[in-house]
C-alpha cells in the first residue's frame, strides 16, 4: 500500500491477532511474568469514553514493550457491571438489567478490540455472572465466620434520590458521589465490614508498596491515625466528668470553653443535665443539627454556631471554671465528641469565640515574640514556640511541654492516650435489586444463619419492578416467594436477607479471578495465584484512592490472614493516570456536547491515530486536554512517516548498497530512547523522539535492516501500522512477537552534535561535542574556541549555562 489505509489495515491485523491468540498469557510460562492491570470499566450505557482510551493506550504500549522484553504478560479485562447506573437505566426503559449489561458490555468489548488493545480475552470476566458472584458471596461469608461482618443500627448517609444508604467514602461534598444529589442521614440496620481492624496494616505496609508518596498520603489520611489525650472535666452540679480529647494537651491552661457534639450523652433528656431554663434552646438546637450530614458540619467555609447549654466544666489543672456549648461542627465520630476550646492557638474555636464573645487566652510564644493579647484571626499559631501563662509548662518549648503535660496528666489520673481513626467500618449494605444478594437467611429460632457454601451462588430473581422502596428496604423484599425460605441449620421457616452488596464488593477481589476465570471450586487455584500474583503495575484513578484502592487491600489482607492468597499486598507498584477534559480545559460532558466518540475518530483517522495521539497529549499522570487540530496534525505525521517508510521498503536497501550514518545513529537513538521512556510511562516524548528521528531520516536512505528495527522498536505505539511495516520488510511472524531491538552504544557514542555558542544573548560561535559529555567538558571546548576569546577580550565570565546537547550560553 502506497497510501495508509486504516479501514484496511485496523481489521486485517485485529482478526489476526484474535485467531492466533497472539496475547494469551501462559500459566506457568518459563519466562518471568509481568501482571500489568488497568482499572477494569463500569460498562455504562454510553458506551468506552475518550479518556478510557486514553488510559489503556498508555498501559496498552507499557504490556506490548513487556511482551518483547521477554516477559509472559497477563494484560486482562473485563466488567465491573453490577451498581446504579444500570438499574436506573433498566427502571426508565423498563427492560431487565442482565439484558442492559449484556448490551453494554458487549458495545464496550467491540469498542475496545476496535482500538486494537493487546487484552487477553480469554480471561474475560463478568462481576454479575453467579459464576463470578458466588465467590464474592464466598469471601463475606469468610468475613461473617471470621467476626469481620456484623449488622448494626445506625444512622447512614441516605441519597433520597437513589433511595440507597452510602459509605462515607461515596459522599463529596454533602453528595452522592454517583448522581449528585444531597445526602440525608437515616437510620437503617446495616451490615458492615470491619476495616477499622485493619486500619494500623493498611497504614504501615503502604511503606513496602511502590505507590507514589500522593496515593499513601491520601490512604494514610483517610485512615487518619492519630493519638489523642483523653482529659477528664468534672461538670460543675452534676457529679458527671465529661471526657474532653485533644491533640493539643499543651494548651490546657489556654481552654476558654468546651464545645461538645449535639448527640453527646450529657444533652439526653431523660438525664436532665441541662438546667431547665436552657432546655428548650438545646433540644431545637440539638434536631436543627441532627438534620446536616457529617460533611456540611464539618465543612471548614461553614459558619460555626452553638448554643450555651447552661453547664461548667472545671479545669483540672488550674480550677477554672468555663462554660459548655453544643455545636454542630463537633462530631461524636472524631475523639470522644467533646473538645477543648483554645481561641488562642486553633483558628477555628478564634472564630467561634470572637462569634458569641468568648475569652480568648494566650499560652504560646510564636517565633515573632509578640506576647500580648490575641485580637485577629492571623495572630493564631500553634505550629512552633514557647509555652506561657501555663504554670509547670512555662518555658518549654510546644513539644516539650506536650510531653511533660502527658506524663503529669496520667500520672495525677486526669486523662490518658488513646489511638483514634478517622476511618470507619465500611457500610456494606444497599438498598436496590443490582447487586449481589447478601447471603444470609433470618431465622426465629437460630437467629442469622449463613447461607452453606454448597449453596453458593444466592443468585438475583428475576422481577418485574426494580424501583427502590420508600422505606428503604430494597426491591427484593417485596418477592414473597423468594424472601420465604427455610432455615439450614434447623429447617424452619426463614427469610433471606434482601439487602444487596455495593458496587465495590466485586471489584475487591477482581485481579485475583484473571489468574483462573473458569476455577468451579475456588476463587482461583492456589498454585496460579503464587505465580501470577502480586499485580506488578497497577493503573487507575485518583477517584479511587481511598475507594476500591483501600477496600481491595483490605480484602487482600483479610483473605491472606485465612490463607487463601498470597503476599501482604495486592498491588506491587500503582499509578494514577490523569484526566483528559475537552478542549478549552472543561470537563467533558454530554450537557456541554462536548463528548468524544471513539467509534467516530477511527472510522475518521484509524486506531494508531487515535492512539497515537491519546499519547502525544501529556503525561501520563497529567491532567491534559483535548485539541482537534493537534489529533489532523498527528494523523498528518502517520500518512508521512507511512510513505517515507514504504519508499524506503520498497527500495530494498541493504547494508552493502548503503550505509548512511546519520541515519544509523538516527534509529539507534530512537530505540535508545523509547528503551528508557516506555517502562517509565514518557509516552508524550516517546512519540515527540519518533517525529525528531523523522526530520532527522525522511530524506536519507533507510536499510532494511533499519527499518525491521523501526518496525519493532515502534509497535507498542502504532500497532497495525507495525504490522504492516514489518511485513513490509520481510518480516516473519508477528512484529509483537519480535524481541526488543538491541542499542548499538558504541555507534551512539561515537555520535557527535553541533550546538550555538551566545554570549550575552549572540550567538558567536559553534562548538562540536557529544551529546554526554558533562558541562566541564563543554565549558573547556567553548572556552577553547577563537572566536570566544576574541569576544570575550578578557572579561570574566559571570555565569556558564549548558542545555545539554542543544547551546551553551557565556554572561559576561
Amino acid at each position: 500500500m502506497k497510501e495508509y489505509d486504516h479501514k484496511q489495515i485496523d481489521p486485517k491485523w485485529q482478526n489476526e491477532w484474535e485467531h492466533s491468540n497472539l496475547y494469551r498469557a501462559v500459566d506457568f510460562a518459563d519466562k518471568p511474568k509481568k501482571y500489568i492491570l488497568v482499572e477494569f470499566p463500569y460498562a455504562s450505557g454510553d458506551g468506552v469514553h475518550i479518556g478510557h482510551c486514553r488510559t489503556y493506550s498508555m498501559i496498552d504500549v507499557l504490556a506490548r514493550f513487556e511482551r518483547m522484553q521477554g516477559y509472559n504478560v497477563l494484560f486482562p479485562m473485563g466488567w465491573d457491571a453490577f451498581g446504579l447506573p444500570t438499574e436506573n437505566y433498566a427502571i426508565k426503559h423498563k427492560i431487565n438489567p442482565k439484558v442492559v449489561t449484556k448490551q453494554n458490555t458487549d458495545n464496550f468489548r467491540r469498542q475496545l478490540k476496535m482500538m486494537g488493545y493487546s487484552f487477553d480475552w480469554s480471561r474475560e470476566i463478568d462481576t454479575t455472572e453467579p459464576s463470578y458472584y458466588k465467590w464474592t458471596q464466598w469471601i463475606f461469608l469468610k468475613f461473617l465466620e471470621n467476626g469481620l461482618a456484623y449488622k448494626e443500627k445506625a444512622p447512614i448517609n441516605w441519597c433520597p434520590k437513589c433511595k440507597v444508604g452510602l459509605a462515607n467514602e461515596e459522599v463529596v461534598n454533602g453528595r452522592h458521589e454517583r448522581c449528585g444529589s444531597e445526602v440525608e442521614m437515616k437510620e437503617l440496620s446495616q451490615w458492615m465490614l470491619k476495616i477499622t481492624a485493619y486500619a494500623d496494616r493498611l497504614a504501615d505496609e503502604l511503606d513496602e508498596v511502590d505507590y507514589p508518596e500522593s496515593i499513601k498520603a491520601a490512604q494514610r489520611n483517610w485512615i487518619g491515625r492519630k493519638t489523642w489525650i483523653d482529659i477528664s472535666f468534672d461538670v460543675e452540679g452534676t457529679g458527671q466528668k465529661l471526657v474532653v480529647s485533644t491533640t493539643q494537651p499543651e494548651t490546657i491552661y489556654g481552654v476558654t470553653f468546651i464545645v461538645v457534639a449535639p448527640e453527646h450523652p450529657i444533652f439526653d433528656e431523660d438525664k436532665k443535665f441541662v438546667p431547665e431554663e436552657y432546655r428548650d434552646t438545646v433540644l431545637a438546637y440539638k434536631k436543627e443539627a441532627q438534620g446536616k450530614t457529617p460533611e456540611e458540619r464539618a465543612d471548614e467555609k461553614m459558619k460555626k454556631t452553638g448554643v450555651f447549654t447552661g453547664l461548667y466544666a472545671i479545669n483540672p489543672v488550674n480550677g477554672e471554671r468555663v462554660q459548655i456549648w453544643m455545636t454542630d461542627f463537633v462530631l461524636m465520630t472524631v475523639g470522644t465528641g467533646a473538645v477543648m476550646g483554645v481561641p488562642g492557638h486553633d483558628k477555628r474555636d478564634f472564630q467561634f469565640a470572637t462569634q458569641y464573645k468568648l475569652p480568648v487566652a494566650r499560652v504560646i510564644v510564636g517565633p515573632d515574640g509578640k506576647t500580648g493579647e490575641i485580637n485577629k484571626i492571623s495572630e493564631v499559631q500553634h505550629d512552633a514556640g514557647t509555652v506561657v501563662n501555663s504554670d509547670i509548662l512555662d518555658g518549654l518549648s510546644v513539644d516539650e511541654a506536650s510531653e511533660k503535660i502527658m506524663d503529669h496528666l496520667v500520672e495525677n489520673g486526669i486523662g490518658h492516650a488513646e489511638v483514634r481513626y478517622n476511618i470507619h467500618d465500611w457500610i456494606f449494605s444497599r438498598q436496590h435489586y443490582w447487586g449481589e444478594p447478601i447471603p444470609v437467611v433470618f431465622c426465629e429460632k437460630c437467629g442469622t444463619v449463613p447461607v452453606p457454601e454448597k449453596d453458593l451462588p444466592v443468585v438475583l430473581p428475576d422481577v418485574e419492578s426494580y424501583e427502590p422502596t420508600e422505606t428503604g428496604e430494597s426491591p427484593l423484599a417485596a418477592i414473597d416467594e423468594w424472601v420465604n425460605t427455610t432455615c439450614p441449620t434447623c429447617g424452619g421457616t426463614a427469610k433471606r436477607e434482601t439487602d444487596t452488596m455495593p458496587n465495590w464488593a466485586g471489584s475487591s477481589w477482581y485481579f485475583y479471578r484473571f489468574c483462573d476465570p473458569d476455577n468451579d471450586t475456588a476463587i482461583a487455584d492456589p498454585e496460579k495465584l503464587n505465580y501470577w500474583m502480586p499485580v506488578d503495575f497497577y493503573d487507575g484513578g485518583a477517584e479511587h484512592v481511598t475507594l476500591h484502592l483501600l477496600y481491595s487491600r483490605f480484602w487482600h489482607k483479610f483473605l491472606n490472614d485465612i490463607g487463601v492468597v498470597p503476599g501482604k499486598e495486592p498491588y506491587r507498584a500503582r499509578r494514577n493516570h490523569g484526566m483528559l477534559l475537552g478542549e478549552g480545559g472543561t470537563k467533558m460532558s454530554k450537557s456541554l456536547g462536548n463528548v468524544i466518540n471513539p467509534d467516530d475518530l477511527v472510522e475518521k483517522f484509524g486506531a494508531d491515530v487515535v492512539r497515537l495521539y491519546l499519547l502525544f497529549t501529556g503525561p501520563h499522570e497529567g491532567t491534559v486536554e483535548w485539541s482537534d487540530r493537534a489529533i489532523q496534525g498527528v494523523n498528518r505525521f502517520v500518512r508521512k512517516f507511512w510513505k517515507f517508510f514504504m519508499e524506503n521498503a520498497n527500495a530494498k536497501k541493504k547494508t552493502d548498497d548503503v550505509s548512511e550514518l546519520g541515519v544509523e545513529i538516527a534509529v539507534n537513538r530512537l530505540i535508545r530512547q523509547l528503551t528508557d521512556e516506555l517502562p517509565q510511562r514518557k509516552f508524550n516524548t516517546s512519540v515527540a523522539a519518533l517525529m525528531e528521528f523523522y526530520n532527522d531520516a525522511h530524506e536519507k536512505p533507510v536499510t532494511i535492516e533499519n527499518l525491521q528495527k523501526i518496525a519493532v522498536a515502534i509497535a507498542p505505539m502504532v500497532p497495525h501500522v507495525a504490522e504492516e511495516f514489518w511485513s513490509a520488510v520481510g518480516g516473519n511472524g508477528s512484529v509483537h512477537a519480535q524481541p526488543w531491538p538491541e542499542v548499538d552504544e558504541k555507534l551512539l557514542q561515537q555520535e557527535s552534535v553541533v550546538i550555538p555558542v551566545q554570549i550575552n544573548g549572540k550567538v558567536r560561535g559553534k562548538v562540536n561535542i557529544s551529546p554526554d559529555a558533562s558541562e566541564d567538558t563543554v565549558r573547556a571546548a567553548v572556552m577553547a574556541l577563537d572566536s570566544v576569546q576574541r569576544c570575550l577580550d578578557g572579561q570574566d565570565v559571570k555565569k556558564f549555562i549548558y542545555v545539554p546537547g542543544k547551546i551553551a550560553t557565556l554572561v559576561v
